[in-house]
């Protein structure tokens, strides 16, 4: 355990190392758990481009609004498909399962949102997504768990499918809710290839994680031409001194921080869903 647990923690301390250590002593190496020149330079670099406040504004709203709308449509189809009553159980189950492994392809997909009228909005970062098909597997094994007493008890009390739904299931299934929203919401925080196909030229619609990719790219791009890399290397001519590892770190951890807040919050509904999820009985 040990050893795992130094594989795991050691990318991630020497992210925060180099994040923190100036740009041109990296270049140096044997950076490894320590900064060996502290610096803020590297965030300042990032948090001196104005886009990047309102695209993490955008970041988190995409995640908040995605995981709950998604988190919630999962779980009443995964509802509606642990019921034996269900006519067309298995084949709502088969064509979910089916798109798992079969997809039209980027171009299809793309006309499809455009007919869609998706382009250029928000929504386009919610509705594509709205379905998880292997979270609604979790929460629906989790629901196959249930007692069956319960849900006939709610019947016998004149309870319709919705509301057993929203007062019964709901309240029964938080683990495996949590654990689907931890999912939903890292999937969310980190997209930008979306932002990149569909809302790239509206600037006030970016998120964090695009505009973290387009400064790297920025810096990997100054870094290839000689006079740039040798105001790299020189830290001169009042050029801000980064480089583009110093920069890949920085946003690591800018990126990460977030989601390790919010981690210890869901830990014990994380491992409680995924294992009643998991095994019947």
């Amino acid at each position: 355990m040990i050893g795992l647990m130094i594989v795991t923690l050691y990318p991630f301390i020497n992210m925060f190392a180099l994040s923190f250590n100036d740009a041109n002593d990296s270049i140096r190496g044997n950076i490894y758990l320590w900064p060996r020149l502290w610096t803020l330079d590297n965030y300042k670099y990032i948090f001196n481009e104005a886009s990047i406040y309102y695209a993490t504004t955008i970041s988190a709203l995409r995640t908040i609004v995605g995981t709950i709308v998604s988190v919630f449509c999962t779980a009443m189809l995964a509802y509606t498909v642990s019921r034996q009553s269900f006519v067309l159980r298995k084949f709502v189950t088969v064509a979910f399962i089916f798109t798992m492994y079969f997809s039209g392809g980027l171009i299809p997909g793309y006309l499809l949102i455009k007919e869609l009228h998706l382009i250029n909005s928000f929504w386009v970062y919610i509705i594509p997504g709205i379905i998880g098909v292997f979270n609604m597997i979790v929460i629906r094994s989790f629901i196959e768990g249930l007692p069956d007493g319960i849900l006939e008890s709610a019947k016998i009390d004149g309870a319709g499918e919705f509301t057993t739904f929203m007062r019964v299931v709901l309240p029964l299934t938080v683990p495996a809710l949590a654990t689907v929203s931890l999912f939903v919401a890292v999937g969310q925080w980190n997209s930008w290839f979306d932002v990149f196909l569909y809302n790239s030229s509206r600037i006030e619609l970016s998120t964090l994680q695009y505009e973290l990719m387009k400064i790297l790219q920025t810096s990997n791009t100054a870094a290839t031409s000689s006079t740039a890399a040798d105001q790299f290397a020189s830290g001169q001519s009042g050029v801000t001194s980064v480089t583009p590892t110093s920069i890949r770190a920085t946003m690591t951890i800018i990126a990460s921080v977030p989601i390790i807040m919010v981690y210890p919050f869901l830990q014990k509904y994380f491992v409680k869903g995924m294992t009643v999820g998991g095994v019947k009985g």
